[in-house]
């Protein structure tokens, strides 16, 4: 399942359209009580997301420590159920609209900071959640795919319980964790490890840096610690 740079820029150019709407969802996360088994790195960060985006971006990332706690204890598959629900609570809404360009991957805090997002913001941000839960990132990989239901490019995360299963899909058109067999309104193209897709964005392949003073930012920059 490697893939080469020549292919990781085929897909970032393929993807610069974005992903297709979907139906809006009306899904409040409320305050959490968080316990102390993990905390938000570094100190004061989630003052920082409240000056920056206001009082419910602050509650979302708490909300995020609160699942975080409840999984961290469980199998990939409850921690994966678990990301999946909380991150597909998040409303859809295309880069143009949030960003004013056609495509903008957005780092997980940007998400939260934004409470919405489109198809790869939604990786993006279950992919290093789901990494900090200690799930083995060998196991999960972006998918590029066509959906055939809304007729436009897509993207998914995608996990192997071994190198030749089926994948299961994480997605944020069908809210439900399917095998990919299951999925027949997508169309796999391929898939790519995420680690090396956000070593090769981080050097600007692509378009996902729309300027200067992003061209450093890290992927993980929400970093939740025990």
């Amino acid at each position: 399942m490697n893939i080469s740079l020549v292919s990781i820029i085929t897909i970032l150019v393929l993807l610069l359209g974005g992903c297709a709407q979907q139906p809006k969802i009306d899904k409040s996360i409320e305050t959490p009580i968080v316990d102390n088994s993990y905390k938000i790195y570094p100190q004061g960060f989630t003052d920082e997301i409240e000056k920056e985006y206001g009082i419910f971006a602050k509650r979302t990332a708490l909300a995020l420590v609160e699942t975080m706690n409840e999984a961290k204890d469980l199998d990939d598959m409850g921690k994966m159920e678990k990301v999946n629900d909380f991150f597909n609570a998040f409303p859809y809404q295309s880069d143009e609209k949030i960003w004013g360009i056609s495509d903008y991957w957005a780092t997980r805090l940007e998400f939260i900071g934004k409470g919405k997002g489109d198809c790869e913001d939604y990786v993006i941000a279950k992919y290093f959640t789901l990494k900090e839960l200690g799930v083995q990132t060998s196991k999960l990989f972006m998918t590029y795919a066509k959906s055939l239901r809304l007729k436009t490019s897509h993207i998914v995360l995608s996990y192997y319980e071994t190198e030749h299963s089926i994948p299961l899909i994480m997605d944020n058109y069908n809210y439900k964790i399917l095998p990919a067999n299951v999925r027949t309104d997508l169309v796999p193209i391929y898939s790519f490890s995420g680690d090396d897709l956000f070593q090769a964005k981080q050097v600007q392949i692509g378009k996902m840096i729309p300027a200067s003073t992003r061209q450093t930012r890290a992927w993980d920059e929400l970093v939740i610690k025990r």
